[in-house]
């Protein structure tokens, strides 16, 4: 019986270890990107180029890809073209990723500083500012938490 209980751990242990090896972050030239990629960077980023792309591919989760842009801009995009992160702590995120109830509340609450990183989570966004505060809201753009 102690034989089979450790040759079943032994097993469950070498297929943990393979699964969590699975992650694969793979370099990709920019004309090698997806189309629903590239046009997400022509729509959003028209003046900026993708100065380093690197595809992200993790067990059980969508393959995305992880763009930096010569603006400085960091960029986090599905496969489809839909984004998750939008970060630029020099010059800030461009307008219209962060809803509009929530610029609505930066604007009035936080209108000296700019909004630098803007991230889809499971349940709502997390904005951070310029001053270093993050913001976090539910998917209805209603402020749930913060950190300083």
């Amino acid at each position: 019986m102690k034989q089979i209980r450790n040759f079943v751990m032994t097993v469950a242990c070498i297929l943990f270890l393979s699964v969590a090896g699975y992650a694969d972050d793979t370099p990709v030239a920019a004309d090698q990107l997806p189309a629903a990629v590239k046009t997400f960077v022509a729509k959003h980023f028209p003046k900026q180029k993708v100065v380093f792309a690197e595809r992200d591919s993790d067990f059980l989760e969508k393959t995305k890809f992880e763009l930096r842009l010569d603006d400085g801009s960091k960029v986090e995009v599905y496969k489809d073209g839909t984004w998750n992160k939008v970060e630029n702590k020099t010059s800030g995120v461009p307008a219209g990723f962060a809803p509009k109830g929530i610029a609505d509340f930066v604007k009035a609450n936080y209108a000296a500083f700019v909004v630098i990183k803007v991230e889809k989570e499971r349940n709502g966004y997390e904005v951070e500012l310029s001053n270093g505060v993050e913001l976090k809201f539910n998917e209805q753009s209603q402020l749930i938490g913060m950190d300083d």
